[in-house]
């Protein structure tokens, strides 16, 4: 018996070593797909692990991307590696043929896990088209027109199937106008309430009369608004051809609203989410975050100061890169001209680069780190109209 056991030792040592040598294949495997398909989570899933008995590895997971899981079992496959492959591909197919969706709040709150106290993330305008990925427990896990990914309260959004998302998206529009106002149950202001609205929310024409416009919500409910609020969506699509002017115009228009983490609104705001309401309500849409903002637009040189910048470039601060770490970009506002920009810290206020001004900041010169231009970008540099963007087209894979 003793003459087997070296024989054994090498055994359990070489199964141990392949155990070892697949696990770390696995990992390099898992993590190069990541890159390719999900770089960031925030508007893409790949969310992959795997457990291992002996030499069978057991794939499991999610993601969003066909392609993904295609290009991983195939790496797997020639990597050698005994494998079980149990990855889920969303939307889920729980959710069945219902994975359109409206929102259908003045603004419906975006979290990062599906929990009420947990944190926000983004919001979403009433009227927003979203592909709806799977469900957990009252909360869709959805994404918006920008690619962003976060979990809604399941009240604020109404589902459809392709056919009835056809006609949804086909019908006529109105867009409200007014910075926060009423839908109303009759064509009266005394008739009460359907729901509160805020600037940029989207309902359906159903009819008009000399003072009201009738409309419907994406669940349905009908109500009334004031003409001097909203008008055709078709007819505000065709007037938005945004200049530094009109940027610049609903920024102002924005001064004092309050800082809210997540904020997309006139509710309430972060950093980015008010350059991406000003410029949405030019007819362009943004990225989320500011660290996604700065990957659009065009790039100015400001190397040697700021006499390259014109009114409507975007500001990017945070930490610029050096030996040891990468750029980091935490905070976002829009150029004004001599050497003042708007944005929104604590509130929506204008500050100056200008050390002589009585409004200069030396905390965001400090932590200035590049322009991008995103007017001259319009159908390039990763900026669209929001008339040409798939989701409000109907066109959600």
């Amino acid at each position: 018996m003793n003459k087997f056991i070296p024989f054994i030792i090498l055994l359990i040592f070489m199964i141990n070593l392949s155990a070892q040598n697949n696990e770390e294949q696995m990992n390099t495997l898992i993590e190069e797909t990541r890159l390719k398909f999900a770089p960031d989570k925030r508007t893409a899933i790949f969310n992959v692990s795997f457990t291992q008995d002996g030499d069978i590895c057991t794939v499991t997971g999610e993601t969003d991307n066909p392609v993904a899981i295609k290009y991983f079992l195939e790496k797997l496959t020639e990597s050698k590696i005994n494998f079980k492959e149990k990855i889920s591909l969303l939307p889920s197919i729980q959710i069945g043929e219902r994975k359109f969706g409206v929102v259908t709040v003045s603004v419906a709150n975006l979290r990062t896990k599906p929990d009420h106290p947990a944190e926000l993330a983004s919001q979403a305008l009433l009227g927003t088209p979203v592909k709806v990925l799977k469900y957990d427990d009252g909360f869709y896990l959805v994404q918006t027109p920008d690619k962003y990914i976060a979990w809604v309260d399941s009240d604020a959004i109404e589902l459809f199937n392709l056919a009835d998302f056809k006609i949804y998206i086909d019908s006529r529009k109105v867009i409200f106008v007014k910075e926060y106002g009423f839908a109303f149950r009759d064509d009266s202001e005394l008739s009460g309430h359907v729901s509160d609205l805020t600037k940029g929310n989207i309902l359906e024409f159903v009819d008009e009369s000399k003072e009201f416009i009738k409309v419907k919500f994406p669940d349905g409910r009908m109500a009334f608004l004031e003409k001097s609020d909203a008008v055709l969506l078709d007819d505000w699509s065709k007037t938005r051809n945004p200049d530094a002017q009109s940027i610049l115009g609903e920024a102002f228009n924005m001064m004092g609203i309050p800082y809210l983490w997540g904020g997309t609104s006139y509710k309430g705001i972060d950093c980015s989410g008010f350059t991406k309401t000003v410029f949405f309500l030019n007819g362009i849409l943004l990225s989320r975050d500011a660290s996604q903002q700065v990957n659009q637009g065009e790039g100015i040189n400001t190397q040697s100061g700021f006499e390259n910048l014109l009114p409507g470039d975007l500001l990017f601060f945070g930490r610029k890169a050096n030996e040891n770490k990468k750029e980091r970009i935490t905070h976002v506002g829009i150029y004004i001209g001599n050497m003042e920009y708007i944005h929104e810290s604590g509130s929506v206020k204008i500050n100056s680069f200008d050390p002589n001004s009585p409004i200069f900041s030396i905390h965001r010169l400090s932590q200035f780190v590049r322009a991008k231009r995103i007017l001259t970008s319009v159908g390039s540099n990763g900026i669209e109209k929001i008339s040409e963007n798939k989701f409000y087209k109907g066109e959600i894979n």
